[in-house]
């Protein structure tokens, strides 16, 4: 890791959600003038709304946002989308003993129980409508009532954001509050997605690596060459909570203390960046050639340094054994001449130097055809 990297840890052991990430470094250029922003607007008590990707450090930001911040109160995660649609009001506002089936005691919310320091809401974008009215008018007032209470509560608390969904566009859509939008999106961070800022890959791998490496109490593994190619040459679709899964899994599975590409557990079908959802989902075609261009998309997301190469040596060997060796009628099934099919066979050492029987040749010929 370089000297002029920064790193923010998640302080819990495991992450309250799987799909977050529990470290962020900011050592890529891209990264560390997106710090400098961050540290910036942290100190202020303007509400902030972080965009970004699944995987891409959100709470990690709105964490960092906070202890740069000069709020002594706590600070409080709470993901929108895990919260149920009939007790979402109570999980954020509280209630009075008996205001439901159930509330057999009167609760304080997030909103008091962050107060004086920062709530964070990751994924707003999931919340109802009916629950972004009552959010908006706690945002606006500065006070919150707890569901059946009719005595208003003071709070305060900076709002930190979080989505990984577009907004703007949902407000075009008529799923999210154009009023509620200017509300949180006072500050705006773009957390850019981990393919786009490949200056903090190495040091992720540096950083997982050593983490996993003192949990399973091995001694440190050595990345080799290779493999550290196919880390980089990976778009990583999800982001440093992928790269952090991949690592932990090859340092279980890898030998002799070595890192090998083959250690590496990529996902079958990433959502690579400049290809559609629809073309990175199954397409249902069976048939071999369907098959095949699948098992291409998978090659093309960690491609090996030769992949034409390769996959044109995989071809000639097949079918070199699959017609047992028989030049002529391998090089009919190709649809090459028998001298390129004899080129191919001595690069690949498959080709014993032994006198060309024409008559054999021309037998074989007209059997093939």
């Amino acid at each position: 890791m370089t000297a002029t990297a920064k790193i923010i840890s998640h302080p819990n052991v495991e992450p309250i959600k799987p799909i977050r990430a529990k470290a962020i470094i900011f050592a890529d250029a891209k990264s560390q003038d997106l710090l400098q922003h961050i540290e910036r607007i942290a100190p202020a008590d303007a509400a902030v709304l972080i965009n970004g990707e699944t995987g891409t450090g959100k709470e990690l930001v709105a964490r960092h946002i906070h202890e740069r911040s000069n709020r002594s109160g706590p600070f409080v995660a709470v993901n929108c989308g895990a919260l149920s649609q009939s007790l979402a009001e109570a999980e954020l506002f509280g209630h009075q003993s008996g205001a439901f089936t159930g509330a057999t005691e009167t609760r304080a919310g997030w909103f008091e129980a962050a107060n004086g320091g920062t709530l964070f809401l990751d994924e707003v974008g999931d919340l109802s409508l009916s629950l972004q009215v009552k959010l908006l008018r706690v945002l606006q007032e500065r006070e919150v009532v707890r569901v059946g209470a009719r005595k208003a509560v003071p709070i305060d608390v900076r709002l930190v954001a979080a989505t990984n969904v577009n907004l703007a566009r949902a407000v075009t859509d008529g799923t999210f509050r154009l009023d509620l939008y200017y509300r949180l999106n006072v500050v705006n961070i773009e957390l850019p997605p981990l393919r786009e800022r490949r200056g903090d890959i190495l040091p992720l791998i540096d950083y997982f690596t050593r983490l996993y490496a003192q949990r399973l109490r091995i001694p440190l593994p050595h990345m080799q060459p290779d493999t550290i190619q196919a880390l980089l040459r990976y778009p990583w679709p999800g982001n440093i909570r992928e790269l952090e899964n991949v690592i932990h899994v090859a340092l279980m599975v890898a030998n002799d203390n070595r890192i090998l590409p083959e250690h590496l557990r990529f996902p079958v079908m990433p959502q690579l960046p400049g290809i559609s959802a629809e073309r990175a989902q199954p397409s249902g075609d069976t048939s071999p050639q369907g098959r095949i261009a699948a098992q291409l998309d998978q090659l093309f997301a960690v491609p090996p340094q030769q992949l034409y190469r390769e996959l044109e040596s995989l071809i000639v060997k097949r079918a070199f054994d699959y017609c047992s060796g028989n030049q002529v009628r391998t090089a009919k099934l190709l649809g090459v001449s028998r001298n390129i099919l004899r080129t191919q066979l001595r690069h690949l050492g498959l080709l014993r130097d032994v006198p060309i029987d024409e008559s054999t040749d021309e037998t074989e010929t007209a059997a093939a055809m």
